[in-house]
């Protein structure tokens, strides 16, 4: 029987191995500008074409390549940066793997420019899919210029599940925020299809946030700073106010390398606990500093993932450090949102069986006549009964319980629901089906009614969003949506990657009924909204419909375009969990529910209803 295995070729190898380093554009770019810093580079330029799909050139100013190193970097575990494996241990670049260059080759056209200071001429090299074409010398600039042209073109299925052009160049953006945020010393560009997304001058670390983020961040900016013996920690937090409930800025650094870690986030959002609300996240920028020796960060090859020697200690030194700056800052609780919602009014309710040596008179009324004040005066009797009933008859209307139902949620006795909009009809739609009589509200989230077949639980937030969404999705269709305007126009700031989005989805927006304009300085004025959701803030929604563009959840064709905005702004604008209802608003809502073709899942494949049959139900008590 023959041999069967054999060593692959070196260009197969690389394809595969480019699999984990090059997942998208945004992955070549951190690779490049990570071994720009490397190369001492002081002034970097990214540049981009149709996300990156096209071209991604990286120009620096860094020490540049000899033509043999110029050469010997495509090779697969070709680096400068370590010798022997202590060196894993001791290291002090971002790059050391050898990997990326030789993966980057394999699935791209490269054209590299480089030439060192102290060289007269450079050296130009030409490779196409791990194939060297050519290298001669070139006249250039010193340091380096390397063109990464048609990304995926030998690899077709991975060009073909790129995301469309504003989600990949949104990607490009945070990576591009994440590498300027841990080089602030470093004057960085990136410009994408001849539009300047960013230009960042050298500057201090709180500077390069407001740069990145916009001085409505850094004004909520906390400073951080501790030192041990096993770490130092220094950056910023952000105060209570500055928190968010969606895209909160979240941000670690390990000696000069970004890292995600849960385990230290979780040590930052505990100090919040009671000072945000449960569904808000806070902010955060925070740099550690620890000996080489006492992390790990050959785990992944996008080495995002950093294994710490002592954790545990870590967590309880950032942990104080964290409380330490809240309330060094005054950052207390300023409200406790687990407390039930009502007035808190002080309410005075003098003793009336105590002698205050004041002479009042209960019957004293200035405005019943005209007459003078003297003619009306009675007689002053001391320690009047009537004063304690005369008060408790002032404040009668604050000394009552708080309602069950904030405001907002009053139902009409003779209308439907102001906050389940549109939600037409009777439980009687629905005989049968479940007993309305019966339907309760737990937790504020869920409503649970008897069901022919057992007990019904719903989610009511997800199916509000179902409702909305099946009714924007028909309006939007039938062309019945109409714009209402603003009487007061609303300002919306934007990162650089929610602009380039915003800019690719206005039409869409303009013809579901948003109107908006640039103001500059990445802000937009929004002077009209959809009147489905002209209630709503404007600013919450439109930033709803820009997370849910990021994410995918809105598609290109025209009806997924259509269908990812009807959800978006069903989202935004649903009832909340948490939002206590009346029992005729949770029949409302069932019956409207039920009336849909297809109730059991929000359009994204959440679950709405779930029906506990009655055999289950015994099993409990089995």
């Amino acid at each position: 029987m023959s041999d069967v295995i054999r060593l692959l070729p070196d260009s197969v190898a690389n394809q595969i191995a480019a699999g984990e380093v090059i997942q998208r554009p945004a992955s070549v770019i951190k690779e490049l500008v990570e071994n720009a810093v490397d190369a001492g580079a002081t002034i970097i330029e990214v540049i981009v074409t149709d996300a990156g799909r096209t071209l991604i050139q990286v120009v620096d100013n860094g020490r540049g390549m000899s033509e043999t190193d110029a050469r010997l970097a495509f090779e697969r575990h070709a680096t400068s940066k370590i010798a022997k494996a202590d060196d894993l241990f001791n290291l002090h670049t971002m790059g050391f793997r050898g990997e990326a260059l030789a993966s980057i080759c394999a699935v791209a056209q490269i054209n590299l420019r480089t030439r060192q200071y102290d060289a007269e001429i450079g050296t130009r090299l030409i490779i196409n899919g791990s194939k060297v074409e050519s290298q001669e010398p070139f006249a250039c600039s010193a340091g380096t210029n390397l063109m990464v042209k048609n990304l995926f073109y030998n690899v077709p299925a991975r060009r073909k599940f790129l995301k469309k052009d504003s989600v990949e160049l949104s990607n490009i953006v945070k990576e591009f925020e994440r590498m300027a945020l841990v080089n602030p010393e470093v004057d960085l560009t990136l410009t994408s299809n001849d539009t300047v997304l960013h230009r960042l001058l050298p500057g201090t670390f709180k500077q390069r946030i407001a740069d990145l983020f916009g001085q409505s961040v850094a004004k909520h900016l906390l400073p951080v700073s501790t030192t041990t013996s096993i770490v130092k920690i220094d950056g910023f937090i952000a105060s209570p106010e500055g928190a968010r409930h969606r895209n909160a800025l979240q941000y670690f650094t390990v000696n000069g390398r970004h890292m995600r870690h849960p385990y230290f986030h979780k040590a930052v959002t505990m100090c919040y606990e009671r000072l945000i609300a449960s569904d808000a996240q806070p902010q955060y920028f925070l740099n550690f500093t620890v000996d080489p020796a006492s992390i790990d960060v050959n785990i992944h090859p996008t080495k995002n993932e950093i294994k710490f020697e002592d954790e545990n200690g870590i967590w309880q030194i950032l942990n104080a450090a964290v409380r330490e700056s809240l309330g060094r800052f005054n950052a207390g609780p300023g409200m406790d949102f687990d407390a039930p919602a009502g007035f808190d009014i002080p309410v005075f309710n003098p003793d009336a069986t105590a002698d205050h040596n004041v002479n009042i008179d209960p019957t004293y009324n200035p405005f019943a006549s005209s007459a003078p004040a003297q003619q009306q005066r009675q007689p002053v009797r001391e320690k009047q009964p009537s004063i304690t009933r005369d008060w408790e008859r002032l404040y009668e209307g604050f000394m009552g319980e708080t309602p069950a139902v904030p405001p907002v949620m009053e139902m009409p006795s003779d209308g439907p629901s102001p906050v389940i909009e549109g939600l037409a009809g009777s439980a009687s739609d629905t005989d049968g089906v479940y007993e309305p009589s019966s339907i309760i509200q737990v937790r504020n989230k869920y409503i649970m009614a008897p069901a022919v077949s057992g007990l019904m639980v719903i989610d009511q937030h997800r199916a509000h969003v179902k409702i909305l969404y099946e009714k924007f999705l028909r309006m939007g269709a039938g062309g019945s949506m109409q714009s209402q305007t603003l009487l007061f126009p609303e300002v919306l700031s934007l990162s650089a990657a929610r602009e380039a989005l915003l800019v690719e989805l206005q039409p869409a927006l303009r013809a579901m009924g948003f109107d908006f304009s640039p103001l500059g300085n990445r802000s937009w004025s929004i002077t009209a909204m959809p009147d489905v959701v002209a209630e709503s803030n404007p600013t919450e929604v439109m930033s709803r419909i820009l997370a849910d563009s990021e994410a995918g959840v809105i598609k290109d064709t025209d009806e997924s375009l259509r269908s990812g905005l009807a959800l978006s702004m069903a989202r935004s604008v649903a009832i909340k969990s948490g939002v206590k209802l009346s029992v005729k608003e949770m029949e409302h809502l069932i019956s409207e529910l039920l009336r849909l073709p297809t109730p059991n899942y929000t359009p994204d494949g959440l679950a709405v209803i779930r029906v506990l049959s009655d055999t289950e139900i015994d099993n409990f008590f089995k």
